[in-house]
């Protein structure tokens, strides 16, 4: 039986899958033909949502990406971003920026409008005002159907008025930062949320055991997040093993299931390098944890 993500619930007026393919893998670590097979994968497991960004292997993402979509482009929920340094002269939240930054994603995807086009980071240069303006005027143009943000706080969340319809910043159950402000701001002015690094750097995929060597090209042996590669973290993801495996789940099915089950969490974003690892993301938020697993999982991680 084919893993799906059969789930969907809303960015705005996008339907989107429980389960999104992060796509910074695309160009910086599989080719083309790899990064082909991953969103094909991604696309017949019932995964709708493609997030990826401007900079992302400086646009190779979004050009591969647009080329594996293809003729199912209209079956896909496209979600780029722009604002993070590309290069020398192109950065930033300015009006005339976020126009030539769209119609340069639009290029590189091969399509004619973005379904989700989001800041990757506040501008303290441009008012937000200035830049909400420029986005307003694509989304009239229909080269944008929901505009949203990416790495804001609470504080800059409010400044934008209610304009974006979403939010995406780091959340884990390793990384709970989140929960103090910024999820209640985004309940409280009906954002939905984006988890990125869902499973903390690979920590939460279960390859990272007690006693044993960090796997050869892996995160965690390239340094990645060595705050999060600690042996006290080791030690929580045996307690989650044991609590997910007696449950007859894995982790990796723990990590995106409990995100799922946080309010206002819409889609967990996940990265893939093989159509096996899209396969095992697109199903692994199936699992409804119940109120008891909820606190039990909160006591094991704490």
């Amino acid at each position: 039986m084919q893993a799906t993500s059969s789930q969907h619930r809303q960015i705005g007026s996008l339907d989107v899958s429980l389960t999104g393919l992060g796509c910074n893998n695309l160009g910086w670590r599989i080719d083309e033909a790899q990064s082909r097979r991953v969103v094909e994968a991604a696309l017949d497991a019932g995964i709708n949502f493609f997030d990826t960004a401007d900079i992302y292997d400086k646009g190779h993402s979004e050009e591969f990406l647009g080329r594996a979509l293809g003729k199912r482009r209209r079956e896909a929920v496209i979600a780029t971003k722009f604002g993070m340094k590309f290069d020398d002269t192109h950065i930033g939240a300015k009006p005339e920026y976020v126009r030539q930054s769209a119609e340069d994603s639009l290029r590189r995807l091969g399509t004619d409008y973005i379904d989700l086009y989001q800041i990757h980071q506040p501008d303290p240069n441009t008012p937000i005002a200035d830049t909400l303006g420029a986005l307003e005027e694509l989304k009239q143009a229909g080269k944008v159907r929901e505009i949203g943000c990416s790495n804001f706080s609470a504080q800059q969340i409010r400044e934008a008025g209610g304009k974006f319809v979403s939010l995406q910043n780091q959340y884990s159950l390793f990384h709970r930062e989140p929960e103090a402000e910024v999820l209640p701001e985004c309940r409280r002015e009906h954002l939905s949320f984006l988890p990125y690094f869902p499973l903390a750097n690979g920590l939460l995929t279960g390859k990272y055991r007690v006693g044993k060597a960090l796997p050869t090209g892996s995160r965690g042996q390239a340094g990645w997040g060595p705050k999060v590669f600690t042996p006290e973290n080791l030690q929580k993801v045996e307690r989650l093993i044991a609590f997910a495996e007696k449950r007859g789940h894995t982790l990796l099915e723990l990590a995106f299931s409990w995100l799922a089950a946080q309010d206002p969490v819409v889609s967990v974003i996940a990265g893939a390098t093989t159509p096996e690892q899209v396969k095992a993301n697109a199903s692994a938020a199936n699992w409804k944890l119940s109120g008891e697993d909820l606190a039990e999982i909160d006591r094991l991680a704490a």
